[in-house]
């Protein structure tokens, strides 16, 4: 198995999930469409991700995971922010208001051995209204500037920033394991691997 990613919160996820694999990160211009909804985004970049790897590095019936997520607010993508500034600015964005957070999955393989499936995961995420001491503190930590929309439900900001999540906690933090995982199971039995 391969996994198209080199996030090492998708990477324990899937060790978790007791799955051996190889980490091969997808080398795809990952640039929205011009009027491309975020959720669409994900997908298209998941898909992506998954085809190129099986066409360049899969072996003939090698399964292939790949996934995009995104943080929307308002119909708009916050992906990860360039510098602490924009880390700031997408926090108090989300500030005291519900958004999703979306991921895109694919799962292919190698020759096309197994039929593509590829799927959408969306979670609600409620932050508590955040001062500005507490936005320039979470900043401060590094936890921001690596995740899309400035936090990571994993860590500190689970604790500090987010009053509630309605959906999957793992789709927030990356990877919907459990979906993942149901999924290869059933294209596995019915590919006869």
């Amino acid at each position: 198995m391969i996994l198209a990613s080199q996030s090492p919160r998708r990477i324990e996820l899937m060790h978790e999930a007791g799955y051996e694999f190889r980490v091969i990160p997808a080398d795809i211009d990952e640039t929205p469409h011009a009027g491309e909804d975020p959720f669409a985004l994900v997908q298209r970049l998941a898909n992506e991700k998954a085809q190129c790897i099986c066409s360049t590095d899969a072996a003939p019936g090698e399964i292939v995971l790949a996934a995009d997520t995104t943080v929307c607010l308002d119909g708009c993508s916050l992906g990860k922010p360039a510098d602490e500034d924009e880390a700031f600015d997408m926090l108090q964005r989300l500030s005291g208001k519900t958004h999703q957070v979306a991921t895109g999955v694919c799962i292919a393989t190698g020759n096309g051995a197994l039929p593509t499936c590829s799927f959408i995961d969306i979670s609600d995420v409620t932050f508590f209204p955040l001062t500005e001491q507490e936005m320039v503190d979470y900043v401060r930590s590094g936890e921001a500037l690596d995740k899309a929309g400035a936090y990571g439900i994993q860590g500190a900001g689970g604790r500090l920033l987010v009053e509630r999540i309605a959906g999957d906690f793992y789709n927030v933090v990356g990877l919907p394991i459990a979906k993942a995982y149901r999924t290869i199971n059933h294209l596995m039995r019915q590919g006869g691997f």
